[in-house]
């Protein structure tokens, strides 16, 4: 199934509160595919910002909370999670397939995204959070991209500099999400592993998440029409 270049957006609704969360899915509901749902939006709201979400417009829902405890407490979290009808949930690679099959196990309809490696990591950083030196940002990420399909995950969340590599490892049908994009022209913030819109579709992403470029843009539905455009030049 052919997706429409707006249609691959995630627009990351990083806001404090209902109120803002509705003003902007009201604003780019026809401009982008799905709401991203994070740790911060839904610590701030509970469950209920799902509806409100859906009800101001917003079709598809990444419930973004990147889940990572024993197998069986994931488990009973992503139940209660999938029972809220969102599109995709994540949870880490980083303790094994059980956990992760634990998640699938428990998902019903909702897609499993296993998260490789935060894009706000660079190598530098590997040594204080106790990852081998033999790896690379790359190879790290084909590692856990491997373990999340074998644990039967939908797809991954990795940056579109590792886009590619995923793409010829593992085939046109496992999902890749990509966040930390950001134009040529803007600041990379926090991010470290950061690539274009036109980057990431080009590298084989089949998504990318996108907040500040959009959210902090003069005209937000101007900045997400831009970024569609870019989306269908790489094709």
């Amino acid at each position: 199934m052919t997706i429409s270049p707006k249609d691959r957006i995630i627009f990351a609704l990083d806001v404090p509160g209902v109120a803002e969360a509705a003003r902007f899915t009201g604003l780019l509901k026809d401009h982008v595919g799905m709401f991203k749902i994070g740790l911060e939006l839904f610590v701030a709201c509970g469950p209920q910002i799902i509806k409100a979400v859906r009800e101001n417009g917003g079709r598809g829902i990444f419930l973004d909370l990147k889940f990572h405890d024993i197998p069986e407490t994931v488990r009973g979290a992503m139940k209660s999670a999938s029972s809220l009808g969102v599109d995709l949930i994540t949870v880490h690679t980083s303790d094994g397939q059980a956990m992760m099959k634990a998640a699938v196990e428990a998902a019903g309809a909702s897609k499993v995204l296993g998260v490789t490696v935060l894009t706000s990591l660079s190598a530098d950083a590997f040594p204080e959070a106790g990852i081998d030196k033999s790896f690379t940002p790359a190879s790290l990420v084909l590692h856990r991209a491997k373990s999340a399909k074998a644990a039967g995950c939908a797809g991954i969340v990795s940056s579109g500099q590792e886009a590619r590599a995923i793409r010829d490892s593992f085939g046109p049908d496992f999902l890749i999400v990509t966040p930390g994009v950001r134009s040529a022209d803007d600041a990379a913030g926090d991010q470290k592993r950061v690539v274009t819109p036109f980057e990431a579709i080009k590298n084989g992403a089949d998504y990318i998440v996108v907040g500040r470029p959009i959210r902090n843009a003069p005209d937000p539905v101007e900045a997400a029409k831009r970024i569609a455009g870019d989306i269908e030049k790489a094709g």
